[in-house]
């Protein structure tokens, strides 16, 4: 690491591949690091947006075996933006799927802001198998968090709010994740793409406390943008596939689980609130709030905190 740049340096993948996990979807993976180190599993966002090389960088190469994959119907994954058996406690499943098919005992579970919410899912129905877990930007998928995504940005975001809104005809603006629905799920790309491209706008443009005058690479690459907004659509339509509030409910399985929670202030897509209440109701947890920042993993300030909370598992002696 240097001064400048907390993220450890890039790395390739020593092992990839794919693993069949029905008749239907293939998962892409890859391992990356120290063959023999502590594993560790990133979970990217979206639901939907897929990992990249850079998420790499967040775990030191020469300490951690590092497993990236794309979920169901994200990224590398195949079939791309596919809907049918893509539910919550699929990718649950897909994870230890995975696990099992890696030949590891346990792991440490990264995840931010979608990968959050599976995360602490996953460490719910599997606890024996997560030795801790790192958790950003925290969305527990409850009506009121999908709601402030929806409708509730646009008092601090009033014209990208507008953009995404007024994408709409006018007639279908009364109900925008259904009409956002019925486009994404259009089988003509003359139809979907560009609804796909509207809504990862939206999010990209609202993800950073400091306006990015870069455009998003989820808005920009089709691939990415279709993935992100379909799976992520698809989710909000169904609640994620949870009960309200069943991952603050399910805190008491994680009792002795150590985890660290990292969470900008001014994150408008996954406001502080819902950090602030589970690492309260999680007695094992430790939420360190980042004063400069908005959602994105990549702000400064969230990198120096999610590299510091991986060094943290490394040096604390948990894993020895």
């Amino acid at each position: 690491m240097s001064g400048a740049d907390p993220l450890f340096p890039e790395i390739e993948p020593y092992r990839t591949g794919m693993l069949a996990l029905d008749g239907l979807h293939s998962m892409y993976w890859e391992e990356s690091g120290n063959r023999d180190g502590v594993p560790v599993v990133f979970l990217h966002g979206g639901p939907g947006a897929g990992c990249s090389a850079q998420h790499r960088r967040f775990f030191d190469p020469a300490w951690y075996r590092i497993v990236l994959y794309d979920q169901r119907g994200a990224g590398r994954s195949r079939p791309l933006a596919e809907l049918r058996d893509n539910t919550t406690a699929h990718l649950v499943n897909d994870l230890d799927v995975l696990r099992r098919h890696l030949g590891i005992e346990s792991w440490l579970v990264f995840g931010g802001s979608w990968g959050s919410t599976l995360a602490l899912a996953y460490a719910q129905r599997f606890p024996e198998r997560c030795l801790g877990l790192v958790l950003r930007g925290v969305f527990l998928c409850r009506e009121a968090e999908i709601e402030w995504f929806m409708h509730g940005m646009r008092r601090f975001f009033p014209e990208h709010w507008r953009s995404f809104a007024g994408y709409l005809p006018e007639a279908e603006r009364g109900s925008l994740l259904e009409s956002y629905a019925a486009r994404l799920n259009h089988p003509d790309p003359k139809v979907h793409m560009p609804a796909a491209q509207a809504w990862s706008a939206y999010e990209g443009s609202c993800s950073t406390l400091m306006p990015d005058e870069q455009p998003s690479i989820n808005a920009t690459n089709s691939r990415l943008a279709l993935g992100l907004a379909r799976i992520e659509c698809h989710y909000f339509m169904h609640k994620g596939f949870m009960a309200e509030g069943a991952l603050l409910e399910g805190t008491p399985r994680l009792e002795h689980m150590p985890g660290i929670i990292v969470q900008g202030r001014y994150d408008m897509v996954c406001p502080p609130e819902s950090a602030y209440e589970l690492h309260h109701a999680w007695r094992g947890s430790v939420l360190s709030i980042v004063p400069d920042a908005g959602h994105s993993a990549w702000e400064p300030g969230v990198r120096r905190a999610l590299v510091g909370a991986t060094e943290s598992f490394r040096r604390s002696g948990w894993f020895t």
